[in-house]
Formats: structure tokens, C-alpha cells, sequence
């Protein structure tokens, strides 16, 4: 399992996010996903730590907390949704 990092500044790196979640255990990987033609930060993370004891202090403790300027969202990550690919028109009605 990991933890979904919401609102985050777009400068952020991998190196800022590890030494805070570092404060509340093991982190094991920091993946900051970006825009596929921009390459510029989506404003959110995933960082996946040690234990479930860790990554619920650390949502304890920084869910809605200041971090450079923003107030961060911090949760349990939901596993990623499938999606279709393809075929008919998605589901649009018409083929």
C-alpha cells in the first residue's frame, strides 16, 4: 500500500518528499508523476513506506499540514482503476 500526496507546489522533488515522510519511518519510494507532453509535476505523489504503522502516522500527522505555501491532502492511495481501452466509442452510444 502506499500514500497518495495531494496539493502539492510544483517544484517539489523526490529528495523533499523522502526527508518529510522520512520524520515518521522508512520510505521505501517516491514516484511524482508529470504531464506527458510538458513534463512539468501534476501536483501529486504516491510514497510508499516501510509499514502500515508509518504511513498512518504519517497521514496522521500531515494530512491538511502547511508545506511550501500549500495545504497538503494526505491519504491511503485507492488502487489504480482499469481502464478500457478502446473498441466502441467508449461507451458513448454511438458506434
Amino acid at each position: 500500500m502506499s500514500v497518495y500526496v495531494g496539493n502539492l507546489a510544483y517544484q517539489v522533488t523526490q529528495e523533499d518528499l523522502t526527508q518529510v515522510f522520512a520524520e515518521y519511518g522508512s520510505v521505501k519510494r517516491v514516484q511524482i508523476p508529470t504531464d506527458r507532453e510538458t513534463g512539468r509535476v501534476r501536483g501529486f505523489a504516491f510514497v510508499e513506506m516501510s509499514s502500515d504503522e508509518e504511513e498512518t502516522a504519517a497521514i496522521e500527522a500531515l494530512d491538511g499540514a502547511e508545506w511550501m505555501g500549500r495545504g497538503l491532502k494526505v491519504n491511503k492511495a485507492k488502487p489504480k482503476e482499469s481502464r478500457s481501452g478502446g473498441g466502441y466509442g467508449g461507451g458513448r452510444g454511438r458506434y
